[in-house]
């Protein structure tokens, strides 16, 4: 007789798979800046390695959109979305508002985006959340203001912080519009499908703002240096777009299905402690205590978040994939 698993263990199974992909984005999304500074220290604008990094992916992803090419027909407002928010908004908007205040500034408004994920959930789409949840954005963001180290470098700027803000916003974008279709079981639009049209969107948006025919080709025929050590400018620019785009976009958004968008905004926070971390070991930049301690506060924020699904069946507020799809499925049959 074949043995029978159970729903709560099958949910177990699909939370681990979700965090897993998660945790996998945060590492391939927190890479990028290892390759990307030294491309920007050996002469590239900022904004062509954010072009080179969609432009290059979007080039990789496109035989799956001619594969996928149904969906220009079925979701066009999906796509035009995802590439307009998820993949151009946030890098231009972020790129645009370190260049007006710190950098610290800049990432900790950004990734107020789990909390903005939460409000959106409760107030618009009018779905309960659970205190754990809420308490993991709360300890996530604490965390990251230490992480960051906020304080050292606190400059006002009405634009940058307008700027920032928009980044969040369209990171919240990425994490709402990750999700859409993910309780239509057969009939969901393919993740794959969905990231190679935001990718070319993306690009295309990108190409307005970034003009590459002004940019420095010679650069990428050099090299640059981690921490002095020469390394081909090449092989940077196919980490961003191999990981830090491709790979890191894929396992995000089928993390998202599995779990929720805010459990793995949470989740997505380990990005910036990801980022201190590799700059520590691969640039030299070394960590302080208060960021230390502040990247413990990220991952207990994550670990709270992640562990608040409630088992199948209970009555307790949704805060993960299981719960939020009946919801979600309820609302899309009334």
């Amino acid at each position: 007789m074949p043995v029978r698993t159970s729903e709560s263990s099958q949910s177990r199974h699909g939370n681990g798979a979700g965090l897993g992909l998660a945790l996998v984005s945060a590492v391939a999304f927190g890479g990028s800046g290892v390759a990307a500074k030294p491309l920007i220290e050996a002469g590239l604008d900022p904004l062509h390695v954010v072009w080179l990094r969609v432009t290059g992916a979007a080039l990789l992803m496109l035989p799956l959109a001619v594969r996928h090419r149904a969906l220009l027909r079925r979701r066009p407002a999906l796509l035009a979305g995802f590439g307009l928010l998820a993949v151009a908004g946030v890098q231009a908007c972020y790129f645009a508002a370190i260049s007006r205040i710190p950098v610290g500034v800049a990432l900790l408004i950004e990734y107020l985006a789990p909390a903005l994920v939460l409000g959106w959930v409760r107030f618009v789409q009018q779905r309960p959340v659970t205190r754990a949840a809420a308490l993991g954005v709360v300890l996530a963001a604490g965390g990251l203001a230490c992480v960051v180290e906020v304080w050292s470098g606190l400059g006002f700027d009405a634009l940058g912080l307008l700027l920032a803000l928009a980044a969040a916003c369209c990171q919240v974008g990425y994490f709402i519009l990750s999700d859409q279709g993910g309780d239509a079981g057969d009939a969901a639009p393919d993740p794959l499908g969905v990231i190679a049209y935001g990718l070319l969107g993306g690009s295309v948006v990108l190409t307005l703002v970034a003009r590459p025919w002004n940019m420095g080709w010679t650069v990428l025929t050099g090299t640059a240096r981690v921490n002095g050590t020469p390394v081909p400018a090449v092989a940077l620019l196919a980490w961003i777009v191999l990981v830090a785009t491709v790979l890191a976009y894929v396992t995000g958004v089928l993390s998202v299905r599995r779990l929720s968008p805010q459990v793995a905004g949470v989740v997505a926070c380990l990005e910036a402690v990801i980022a201190t971390v590799l700059a520590w070991v691969l640039l030299g930049e070394h960590l302080t205590a208060p960021q230390v301690a502040g990247g413990a506060v990220v991952l207990v924020g994550a670990f709270i978040a992640q562990s608040s699904a409630p088992a199948h069946g209970s009555a307790e507020p949704a805060a993960s994939g299981g719960g939020e799809r009946q919801l979600s499925a309820r609302g899309t049959a009334a």
